[in-house]
């Protein structure tokens, strides 16, 4: 599996529907499974980002064709950063020489 954390920002058009917010979250929980995404956990949040998501994938295949989904849509711009859980990064640091 592998862990993205989402930042995103509504666009004029997200936040002028801002009220249809929770409902474009539950739509897009249901399409990322589509994609093999499993949107763990969404965050709404008050400062530099308007939403925080942390989503699972089978692979950044599943991960990528779901961002593109959603950024055509219009309603988000997002920045989006691979996470690794501590095994993962033990495993990775099992790696680095001396």
């Amino acid at each position: 599996m592998v862990t993205y954390v989402a930042l995103m920002n509504w666009t004029e058009k997200g936040v002028a529907d801002v009220k249809n917010t929770t409902q474009r979250a539950a739509a897009a929980k249901e399409i990322a499974s589509r994609f093999g995404v499993n949107m763990r956990e969404i965050l709404w949040t008050v400062g530099t980002h308007d939403i925080v998501c942390i989503l699972e994938s089978k692979d950044e295949q599943g991960m990528t064709a779901f961002a593109l989904a959603m950024a055509k849509q219009g309603n988000i711009r997002t920045v989006s950063m691979r996470a690794w859980t501590a095994a993962e990064m033990d495993q990775i640091l099992a790696k680095v020489p001396g």
